[in-house]
Order: C-alpha cells, then structure tokens, then sequence
C-alpha cells in the first residue's frame, strides 16, 4: 500500500442529529450506539386511536405497535428561518428537520450557519416519502386552498429539500436532492466528497431525514417479509426476522482534508474513498439484495481509498435483520476480505449498502 495522500482525503469538521432516543444530542447518540440502546417505542392502542391510526389495522393480525420516533418532530422555530406558521404547517417535516440540522452543524463546525455572498458552500441531502403531504395536509381543504397550488409544491415535494435549506443559509454552491432510497445518505456524503475533490465545492453538507406522522406508528409484519414480527431488530442473530421503521436525521460537514487543517478546524473523521454501483439485474428480485453488487463497490471503495483491509477496524452495515439480506451481506464482505488475505482474522462488524465509505480516524 503507498503511503496515504491527503490530497484526495475529506475531513468531517461538523455533523448534528435528530434521532429517537436522544434528540439533538450528538454525545448521547454516541452513547446509545456504543451501549446497544435499543430507541424503539412501543404504543399502546389508545394511542394509535388518538393519532389517527384505524383500528381495523390495529386489530389485524401481525401488526406490531412499535416504531423509533422523534419526540420533537413537530416543533419547529418558524421565525428563526422567516417562515410564517402557515407556511410551516404546509412543510415536510422532513425538510424543516433538515434545515435545522444543517443550521446545527454548520454551527458545530465553527461555521456560520447563514454564510457570506461568495461562499462556494455545497448541500447535498435527501428525504423519504412525505406521509405528512398525504395524512395531515391533503385532508385539511383550507389549509390546501389557502397555499394554493405552487405553495403546496414548493413546502412538500422532495426537489426542494437541498434548495431551501441553500436560500435560507445562504449557500452558493451546488444544490443536489439525492434519492437512492435506504442508500440516500452515503450517496449523498460520496456525491459531496466528489463535488469538493472537483473544486465545485469548498464546504460541503451531506444527510438525508425520514419522518412519518403519528398516523404511521406500527407495521404490519408478513413472514418473510422486511418488517420485525415483535418490533425488535437482530441483526446478524439467528433470531432476526426483520427491521423496524424509524425516524432520524443527519447532517455532516465536509471540506477538503487539507484545506480543514489550514483553518485549524475540527477534524471528527476522514474519508480516504467512496464508491457507488448499482446491481443491475443481478439478483433474485427488484427488493432483494445482491451480493455481486455488494462485493463490488467494497472492492471499489478500497481501492479508491488506497487502504489496507487490516487497518479497517470497523466495518458498518445496512444490517436489515432479515434471513435473506443479513447472510448475502456478511457473504459479500468475506468475498473481499478474504480474497485480499485468506487467513484474515473475520471482522467483528460489518457495513456496507449500495453506497461503501472507506474511513480512517484523523491522525492524531
């Protein structure tokens, strides 16, 4: 292996979160991850009755009354952005979510969080479908005929994520809205880390946020299926038999490795090379995963990267839970692990989605 280039490295100078159990808290998410936190919440049926939930549902069989949720999705500080309460009743929650976590990380960065003209500050962020559009605001006829058509577009399709969160900072460089669904968000990091190595960027934000209303609290759990038949996760156990929906957000600033230890910023991680692929129609069926694919963009991120597999302590993984996705993903990695040197000891983690990030800590 040559000797690591900084050059072609990005640096993490800023990140902030919104995720079940701990909020905006980025030290207590930490915690939660390191102690094995379970976030999920369980509901009770007088609940569900009170946010809508049609009992019918509730009574089917297999619906599981559990969901990793936000407890401060709907508060939002309508002034801070100059938004009006109206305007901000018609919005995704998942992009008021967004713009304030992107305010939050610029700040955490030691970045202003409205930038100056002449910045070549990049976003690059992604949201999942907008429940909240369908359950809450097409019912309300009013509040439809008072934003009227074009309003009602602007505050709830996902186009508009990564461009309202640039107007309202201030953000001059490259606007992108990324959607590769469960993918969304390393897709977004590997698209901001090119935009910076391609000097189209200076500063970069990379993140994505799902959010779904009260109304959506449950599943319904099918054998063989990708939902949990007790709202529990168990990854890579022999006792997995699904995942279970949740909320969160994040939002990560990046800006060139070199030009970070220049300005004397915070350097949280690196990310020595990124690398996107897609399966084509190599696997059982459209949802199912394929561990051609898989293997390939591990491979590809290595390589970009120029790092050694034993220098990779940690490797995270998509980890659905599932009897089909769990064993073709563990069986990708060994495909390239093993290939680079037989007798490696296995990993004790593992990661990967359609997106792979290769990362080192910051020297030091």
């Amino acid at each position: 292996m040559a000797e690591l280039d900084d050059s072609t490295a990005v640096a993490v100078v800023g990140m902030a979160v919104r995720v079940p159990g701990a909020d905006r808290d980025l030290d207590r998410f930490w915690r939660q991850v390191r102690d094995g936190v379970d976030a999920v919440t369980f509901f009770t049926p007088e609940q569900l009755a009170d946010w809508g939930v049609p009992k019918d549902l509730v009574e089917r069989p297999g619906f599981v009354p559990a969901r990793a949720v936000l407890t401060d999705a709907y508060r939002f500080d309508h002034r801070l952005f100059g938004y009006s309460p109206s305007d901000s009743a018609i919005m995704d929650p998942q992009q008021r979510i967004l713009l304030e976590c992107a305010w939050a990380a610029l700040e955490h960065a030691g970045h202003p969080p409205v930038a100056a003209d002449g910045n070549r500050v990049g976003v690059y962020v992604g949201t999942g479908l907008n429940v909240y559009l369908l359950d809450n605001v097409w019912p309300n006829e009013r509040a439809v005929e008072a934003a009227g058509g074009l309003g009602l577009i602007i505050g709830s399709d996902k186009d508009f994520a990564a461009t309202r969160i640039a107007y309202k900072l201030n953000l001059q460089g490259p606007a992108l809205t990324v959607q590769t669904a469960c993918s969304t968000s390393l897709v977004a990091v590997h698209q901001a880390t090119q935009a910076l190595l391609t000097y189209d960027a200076d500063v970069a934000l990379a993140g994505a946020a799902t959010v779904a209303p009260p109304t959506r609290r449950g599943h319904l759990h099918e054998p063989g299926g990708i939902f949990s038949a007790d709202g529990h996760c168990r990854a890579f156990d022999a006792a997995a038999d699904g995942t279970v929906p949740g909320d969160g957000a994040g939002v990560v600033v990046l800006k060139r490795l070199a030009d970070a230890r220049r300005d004397g910023d915070t350097v949280h991680a690196v990310i020595r090379g990124s690398a996107v692929n897609n399966d084509g129609a190599r696997k059982a069926g459209f949802t199912a995963p394929g561990p051609t694919g898989q293997a390939a963009v591990i491979a590809a991120a290595l390589a970009v990267a120029d790092v050694d597999p034993d220098t990779i302590g940690l490797v995270e993984t998509h980890g659905t839970g599932t009897a089909l996705g769990d064993p073709i993903e563990v069986a990708a990695l060994r495909q390239v692990f093993d290939s680079v040197r037989p007798d490696r000891a296995p990993a004790r983690s593992v990661r990967s989605s359609r997106s792979s990030v290769t990362w080192t800590p910051p020297p030091g």
